[in-house]
């Protein structure tokens, strides 16, 4: 039986609309949301905003849950994320976590930069059009390698969201 990993995203926008992306720093350097996992005896609301805060140096308004998204894939551990819809108006993001993040950025949603997670795709689509309370099983890419095997359970959450982006 695989382990079960609890983790959070945060779709942030700004007041232009667009959206906030991490550039992943290490492997196939893919771009995702920022989030991370939940830790024990944690909510998930609770999470959301500390690791939001932890790496991009800023609170923000948590509006609303986008969805759920159920991360599966052979030889992985499974993983559960929350992705939330939240605002920053003052669009000041800063890259905290650069052992994770090796870039921030704004984006609009009609120009995302590739390559992207899979459940990052998935969930800004879910968010621009308007979706709530989503509930989806996502197909892992089986594509990113992990170099320390020891540490899957790390290196498959931080591919959903780049603090952890799939």
């Amino acid at each position: 039986m695989n382990s079960l990993t609890s983790a959070v995203a945060a779709i942030v926008t700004d007041d232009a609309g667009r959206v906030l992306l991490c550039q992943q720093s290490q492997g196939h350097r893919r771009w995702g949301l920022p989030g991370g996992k939940v830790r024990e005896n944690e909510s998930p609301i609770h999470a959301i905003g500390r690791d939001v805060r932890e790496e991009i140096g800023t609170d923000v308004e948590i509006i609303d849950l986008v969805g759920i998204y159920e991360l599966c894939g052979q030889d992985l551990p499974e993983l559960v994320v929350h992705v939330f819809r939240c605002h920053d108006a003052r669009g000041e993001a800063l890259l905290h976590t650069p052992q994770r993040i090796c870039r921030l950025s704004w984006h609009d949603t009609d120009d995302l930069p590739q390559p992207m997670t899979p459940t990052t795709r998935m969930a800004i689509a879910d968010a621009v059009a308007g979706r709530a309370g989503v509930l989806s099983r996502v197909e892992r890419d089986p594509e990113p390698d992990y170099p320390d095997a020891g540490d899957t359970a790390d290196q498959a959450s931080q591919d959903v969201v780049v603090g952890l982006a799939g």
